[in-house]
């Protein structure tokens, strides 16, 4: 007899089981039920915003569109180069429309069409545009965040502008006399979605160079009527593809580099060519059932494929792929609904969210969660339920979801996942689980929220309006939802903020308060209750204290902070589930800031930055922090900050082999290190070296002789900044995988020694000392020596030099003969 029983429900361990067991087969069978009937989505009628703007969005691999991609850029460039385009409007761009239905391959092309008109602009090719844009644009596009994306993808960096008359006069600073190239991704025409302003979004690059262009895509023809009256547009209907074209495509997804000629294969590429007529053509289709087929490269799977009329269509090709996901993989995937079409979707930030929520289960006792997740994520990239699309300000990859994944996604949520844009005012379903808001702007809105007793999740991306009668409100809505596991706020700039008391949210996960550094938050003596907290993110908040003076809280399921003020409050070493300690560790005299704190922290993984290393007094204290216990680390920083006079080189040589890193590390960083030598883990005398170093950079590293290279044989990247050597190693010719080598103010080198033959970038700036180069290597193709004023010649360039940078060399007595393969040249 079980006599334990559930203290809330008063079952036993075995009934709950069965009751759970019962839920899951019910919650089976409706999934099945949505997918077969295509049932309407819950939340079709309400409006999408946009917020999707880069720079660059390239697809993977492109087939059977080489024609058509050749066929736009000739109207693109059609009298641009002249200045001739659209003379009989006041407008200095005019549009090329691609049209078709959903799925027939519109953003690949245009994609395929931006990522050429990329290569041209970094080539300087006669005719390139300056500026190059990829806005998703969507039902309901919320202009000012387009605009924030658009700047940010400008200029590369946050955009901290709070006002859309601001971020309109800005743009239109940047794009003065500019000539751009636009993409606007899936344009909805007015008639079918309400009035989308699309001339208000476009009001900025009325004021740019003639010869602009903008190329939309939409499914339907009349939408770009609606960019308006004054707009020329050329309209480009979208081909289908060939039969053998397709069949190309599909195997590609399907078989991948897997020939046809053995047993198997052959009977695989018969059967694929029936289920790929079945599949109409449709691009994304083929992906999508390709993908699937790829990972089941078994005969009898692909039968009972080709003989499912489900795959008659798109959306039921895409739905039987679904079908085969396991049962986490689809809770992820619906759980991707929540967010606006044309969402950025980052891994790194996805993934907390799913572990937050409990979506992930690891069979494999040795297996962290995220990797998992990072399995399940790679798993709907494999069959285009996700689909890459570029990198953002910051460096990191973004993915985005194909407009009909949204509708599969939203049928299978239901009213699990809703969204609230555009100053959307209609009723929230009371059965919401997960939340998404674009703009929190008034009481209204979290009365509405108030009721939402079963919310597992809140995310508000940006909060405008902030009185205390709304933060009084707010708290109210904290204390109520019990079942909270994530809560991710943005404030805007403009706002004192305090804490949001999580009074009583006992089971929450994942807490990010984004707000400016400007600001302080002060934490309640609540918040050490936070026991089963994964991730703290306090974004660019610099001064976080708790009330009562406490400190030393135990937060013992932390698996990621993003702040490092919290780590004055955290007792983090407690924390040793810890993977992630960003952006860095200030070793200090404040208390939590001991580099022995870092003891038990072996589950950290990715960069760690250790800033205030000249805190760290003697090899035994360095010791403590057991960096080489630590294997899932791939990049290491450590920092001093101390001048020359106040150092003592022989303590911080004992310090530094103290911080000995994990031996398979890819990136060293050390700035500032004023050690007379480098230590044994370093030049190969412990453990081997550091064989897997990818990349080395030092910076401000005064003293001593520059460390022997050659035991890193892999490295590909070397940069030397601000350091004082007179010389490198003669050896250097024996790092037979460097690929770049930067110099930058290093003032006292006179000469380089022979260079590696597999070097292609060298790059030597502000080097007032060196007179001459040695020769070549023949993989050289990028060269920039500048600032140098001292060198008087260049060698003999190699042939495959593409790039040639001599900025403020005036004494270079006579200019290298130009080569053929030359591409860009810069004096």
């Amino acid at each position: 007899m079980d006599l334990l029983k559930h203290k809330e429900t008063g079952m036993s361990k075995k009934q709950l089981k069965r009751s759970l067991e019962k839920i899951e087969k019910v919650t089976n069978e409706a999934h099945q039920i949505l997918e077969w009937l295509n049932l309407p989505t819950v939340n079709k009628g309400q409006p999408s915003a946009a917020n999707a703007c880069t720079t660059a969005t390239s697809p993977v691999k492109v087939i059977g569109r080489d024609e058509d991609r050749d066929k736009i850029i000739e109207m693109l460039h059609e009298n641009a180069s002249h200045g001739k385009t659209n003379m009989n409007s006041s407008l200095c761009y005019s549009v090329v429309g691609i049209h078709g239905i959903a799925g027939s391959g519109k953003s690949t092309l245009a994609q395929f069409v931006f990522a050429q008109e990329e290569k041209d602009k970094l080539a300087e090719k006669d005719g390139h545009f300056g500026i190059l844009l990829w806005v998703h644009v969507s039902q309901k596009p919320s202009i000012e965040v387009i605009y924030r994306r658009m700047f940010e993808a400008i200029e590369g960096y946050d955009c901290e502008l709070n006002s859309l008359d601001r971020l309109q006069q800005e743009l239109k600073d940047i794009l003065t006399s500019k000539r751009f190239f636009l993409v606007l991704d899936d344009v909805w025409c007015n008639k079918d979605v309400g009035e989308q302003n699309l001339p208000q979004l476009l009001s900025p690059f009325k004021i740019g160079k003639r010869g602009s262009k903008i190329l939309a895509t939409s499914r339907n023809v009349d939408a770009f009527s609606d960019l308006g009256p004054d707009v020329r547009c050329a309209n480009f209907p979208i081909s289908d593809l060939g039969d053998s074209m397709f069949l190309e495509l599909f195997m590609y997804h399907a078989l991948g580099d897997r020939h046809a000629d053995d047993g198997v294969g052959s009977t695989l590429w018969n059967i694929g060519v029936h289920i790929a007529k079945k599949l109409k053509r449709s691009p994304l289709a083929a992906s999508t059932v390709g993908g699937q087929l790829r990972k089941r490269k078994n005969v009898e799977f692909w039968r009972r494929a080709r003989d499912r009329d489900l795959l008659n269509e798109t959306m039921g090709a895409l739905s039987w792929s679904y079908q085969h996901l396991n049962e986490q993989i689809r809770q992820c995937f619906a759980y991707c609904s929540m967010f606006p079409r044309g969402h950025h979707f980052r891994p790194n930030v996805l993934l907390k969210l799913w572990v937050a929520e409990g979506f992930i289960r690891s069979t494999n006792a040795g297996k962290e969660m995220e990797d998992v997740g990072q399995d399940y994520f790679d798993e709907l990239v494999s069959i285009s339920f996700l689909q890459y699309g570029g990198k953002e300000s910051c460096g990191e990859d973004y993915y985005l979801m194909h407009d009909l994944m949204y509708d599969l996604a939203e049928r299978i949520a239901g009213h699990d996942c809703f969204r609230i844009e555009d100053g959307w005012t209609g009723e929230i379903p009371p059965g919401v689980r997960h939340l998404f808001i674009d703009t929190y702007n008034g009481e209204k809105l979290a009365m509405k929220i108030f009721q939402l007793e079963n919310l597992r999740t809140l995310i508000i991306k940006v909060i405008k309006l902030w009185t205390p009668r709304d933060e009084e409100v707010f708290k109210n809505i904290i204390m109520r939802l019990q079942k909270l596991r994530v809560l991710n706020v943005t404030f805007g700039l403009t706002w004192h903020v305090n804490f949001l008391e999580p009074i009583g949210v006992k089971h929450i996960r994942h807490l990010t308060y984004r707000i400016s550094k400007s600001h302080g938050l002060i934490l309640p003596r609540t918040f050490k209750k936070l026991h089963h907290i994964q991730t703290l993110d306090f974004g660019n908040c610099k001064r976080l204290s708790l009330s009562k003076d406490e400190v030393g809280i135990n937060l013992v399921s932390l698996r990621h902070v993003g702040n490092a003020s919290i780590l004055k409050l955290v007792n983090i070493a407690r924390s040793t589930s810890l993977q992630e300690l960003g952006p860095y560790f200030t070793v200090s005299k404040e208390r939590g800031c001991n580099i022995k704190h870092l003891r038990d922290l072996n589950q950290l993984r990715g960069r760690l930055r250790i800033r205030g290393v000249e805190n760290v007094k003697s090899s035994e204290e360095a010791l403590e922090a057991k960096l080489a216990d630590k294997e899932q680390l791939t990049e290491l920083e450590l920092c001093w900050d101390c001048d020359q006079e106040s150092c003592n080189p022989e303590v911080e040589v004992e310090v530094l082999e103290g911080l000995c890193p994990p031996k398979d590390l890819e990136k060293l960083e050390l700035c500032g290190y004023n050690g007379a030598r480098y230590p044994n883990w370093m030049v190969g005398r412990q453990n081997g070296g550091l064989k897997c170093l990818q990349v080395l950079k030092l910076w401000k590293c005064s003293l001593g002789p520059a460390p022997v290279f050659e035991v890193f044989t892999l490295l590909r990247v070397l940069s030397l900044s601000a350091c004082i050597w007179v010389t490198l190693p003669d050896n250097m010719v024996r790092l037979k995988s460097l690929e770049e080598l930067s110099i930058e103010l290093c003032q006292n080198i006179q000469s380089l020694p022979a260079l590696p033959h597999s070097l292609k970038k060298l790059s030597i700036k502000y080097c007032k000392n060196i007179r001459s180069l040695p020769v070549l290597p023949q993989s050289l193709e990028e060269l920039s020596i500048d600032y140098c004023p001292n060198i008087q010649s260049l060698p003999v360039l190699p042939q495959a030099l593409t790039k040639l940078s001599t900025v403020d060399c005036p004494n270079i007595q006579s200019p290298p003969e130009l080569l053929r393969s030359l591409e860009e040249f810069e004096v």
